[in-house]
């Protein structure tokens, strides 16, 4: 018996099957091997087309079959983990009517803004626990208000991971997760946010079915099943956004346990039972895949959008034919720590919710012609991300949320010995690595949602893990000094 469980992220599309019995992966796959196109038709946008996300998923499946080797009959359960914030219009024959606004889009800032201010940010922050902010309830204003004769056609709102298991199921529904990371729920009421979508003018009838986390929400129709070459009838059991999926897929489920995650974005996740909030929303908190309104499990969530595409974009500047990720690590470890004063910022992908929703753009400061290389651009790089990662925890701090161990992926960023000992030294955390990702963490999601298995703690037994990174306090001042510089440039940064 075999659980099958997708990634759907903005990068790629990763497929992973799972051994329902042992725990085990016994096959990965992704595609596109090159990142998938983000479409900026004016500055501060971001746009994908979904079907490019389906074209993908297939592909992806394709390949993980092929390498699983299994019969497709075997496959017990799916499970969707997705890209969080986007925004997905369909008429009501399913068809879409434009591209995804998604998660990196910036264009919405100016209508969270005047909704926090017009409803008041008392009544927002206690009901929705953030500023409706620049998520899919203020895209969806945007869509409203410069493209109505395109809202009026639409038939429901979707979030990324909706879609998918809409094209899967031939239904359309969501979760309180995925509400409230669209902010859209209010936790004081437990229920739908009806003061934001009245004063936004979103119609009731366009939010999808509300369906539970974990649970079955719809079997594969056949058409899916035949271009996706699996069998008719397997049940959709788990759907999750990214970061909330990541935290799971680490089994980070109650108060006090904390999720990392570096790749296109970086991603500091604590789980809380305390109805918090960021009175200035740099931090959002969120429904975590376990909250119910019995059992408070609420994700408090640190985003910074320009982290490993900043890497990727430094990678592919640098032209080497040989400057692969394994070979730009190594060439990190080259520089002293603080890259002898070159720094980076690494905000180039629209705006910084941890900055007050300001863009501020990427900064590559003090460079000296005399003294440094391509290693020194390396590690400011990966030294400005575990400074953001750092900067960020002092505002999660202030809201209860101090991370004395982070457990991550082994993977991404966290694969670099320089990134991960930055970051373990600055924060004076410990950093757990662990082998598994949002994929597998997925499948492990449609394991519960199906009955395979009885409890977390049953879904996560052979969880197994690959490194554990100690601060040492050898290097103690060489790092406050670096991060204190950095700290100090984007503070002019964001002033200016």
């Amino acid at each position: 018996m075999y659980l099958l469980g997708y990634d759907v992220g903005s990068s790629s599309v990763k497929a992973s099957v799972i051994n329902a019995e042992s725990g085990r992966s016994v096959a990965s796959a992704f595609y596109p091997k090159k990142e998938m196109k983000i479409n900026a038709p004016k500055s501060g946008w971001a746009e994908q087309n979904p079907e490019q996300w389906w074209t993908n998923l297939i592909l992806a499946t394709n390949d993980v079959m092929e390498e699983a080797e299994i019969d497709p009959s075997s496959i017990k359960s799916i499970g969707i983990a997705y890209q969080m914030h986007g925004l997905v219009l369909v008429d009501k024959d399913y068809n879409l009517l434009r591209s995804s606004i998604i998660w990196c889009d910036s264009r919405a800032v100016s209508h969270g803004d005047h909704a926090m201010n017009n409803i008041g940010q008392e009544r927002c922050l206690s009901h929705l626990l953030n500023s409706p902010g620049n998520f899919t309830a203020s895209k969806l204003s945007w869509v409203i208000m410069n493209e109505p004769e395109l809202y009026e056609k639409a038939y429901k709102f979707m979030l990324p991971g909706d879609y998918i298991a809409m094209k899967m199921t031939g239904e359309i529904n969501t979760t309180i997760s995925g509400l409230s990371e669209g902010i859209m729920w209010d936790f004081q009421e437990n229920s739908l946010a009806d003061f934001l979508l009245e004063y936004y003018g979103i119609h009731q009838h366009l939010v999808p079915e509300v369906v539970p986390t974990f649970s079955e929400q719809g079997r594969l129709t056949a058409s899916a099943a035949e271009e996706l070459g699996l069998v008719p009838g397997i049940r959709i059991a788990y759907r999750a956004g990214d970061q909330a999926n990541n935290a799971f897929s680490l089994n980070v489920l109650n108060p006090g346990e904390i999720a990392a995650t570096a790749g296109t974005s970086g991603v500091v996740y604590g789980v809380s039972d305390k109805v918090k909030y960021d009175p200035l929303s740099r931090v959002n908190t969120f429904a975590h895949v376990n909250h119910s309104p019995e059992l408070n499990r609420l994700g408090v969530l640190l985003c910074i959008n320009g982290t490993g595409i900043q890497y990727s974009w430094l990678k592919e500047q640098l032209a080497h034919s040989q400057m692969n990720y394994p070979a730009l690590n190594d060439l990190a470890k080259d520089a002293p720590i603080g890259s002898e004063g070159l720094l980076m910022l690494p905000f180039g992908n629209g705006a910084e919710r941890m900055l007050g929703n300001k863009d501020v753009g990427a900064t590559i400061k003090n460079i000296n012609f005399n003294i440094h290389n391509s290693a020194h651009l390396a590690r400011a790089a990966q030294e400005g991300v575990a400074f953001s990662f750092h900067y960020g925890m002092e505002i999660m701090k202030e809201i209860g949320i101090n991370p004395l161990v982070i457990r991550a992926g082994m993977a991404n960023m966290f694969l670099s010995p320089v990134f991960r000992n930055t970051l373990a030294e600055i924060s004076g955390s410990t950093i757990e690595l662990y082998d598994t990702d949002g994929s597998i963490g997925a499948a492990n999601g449609a394991g519960i949602g199906s009955g395979t298995y009885g409890s977390f703690e049953e879904a996560f037994e052979n969880l197994n893990m690959r490194m554990v990174v100690e601060p040492t306090n050898s290097h103690s001042e060489q790092y406050t000094e670096a991060y204190d510089n950095w700290k100090n440039t984007l503070i002019k940064c964001i002033l200016s």
